[in-house]
């Protein structure tokens, strides 16, 4: 049966991007080494471990590209890298939220003026246990990109006037919207969109 959770006040401008019950509007992203993609029993999204990226990306609606909020819960089954990176629309350009790269404990944003999360100050070490639910809460305004685990802001990163982007590689294939992991196996569950 599936864990119980509090879920975010829902309204008219909210959209479900995933919610346990099928993978419509979201494709298997054909990374090279790619490991399956599968809902298991408890209506979770699992990301297999490949040989390095494995993931999805969007392919319904189109999605806000600013004045907006992702929730999610992801946890790491196994693996020491990132177990969700989290392409998003910003304006007329794209990032990823990092979450557990490089050795199992990098999070951050890439990239910013050409930095990747390990580069630039949205960078920072976070330590995730394995087989732990984190809630997950990425906000995109015109000029800020925030972030919270467990309802704990861990960036915080003024973006006006500089250059948000994707990192160069198999990863812009994540756009418009994607989650991935990388040689690790994530599970993902009740990814919401939320209009603020």
């Amino acid at each position: 049966m599936p864990e119980k959770t509090l879920l975010p006040n829902l309204n008219k401008n909210d959209l479900w991007l995933f919610n346990g019950s099928s993978l419509d509007h979201w494709k298997q992203t054909d990374f090279a080494g790619k490991g399956e993609v599968v809902i298991d029993e408890n209506g979770s999204l699992v990301l297999e471990m490949g040989a390095e990226l494995s993931g999805i990306h969007w392919t319904g609606e189109a999605l806000p590209v600013q004045n907006y909020e992702i929730h999610l819960k992801a946890k790491r089954t196994m693996g020491s890298d990132f177990f969700c990176g989290l392409t998003f629309p910003f304006k007329s350009s794209h990032a990823t939220l990092i979450l557990g790269g490089w050795g199992g404990s990098l999070i951050g944003i890439s990239s910013i003026d050409d930095f990747d999360a390990s580069e630039n100050e949205t960078g920072d070490a976070y330590i995730f246990e394995d087989n732990q639910w984190y809630d997950i809460r990425l906000q995109v305004t015109d000029s800020e990109i925030s972030v919270w685990i467990d309802n704990e802001q861990v960036i915080d990163c003024e973006v006006e006037g500089r250059k948000v982007a994707m990192r160069f590689g198999e990863i812009e294939m994540s756009v418009p919207l994607g989650i991935c992991t990388y040689a690790t196996t994530g599970v993902i569950r009740e990814v919401l969109l939320k209009r603020i």
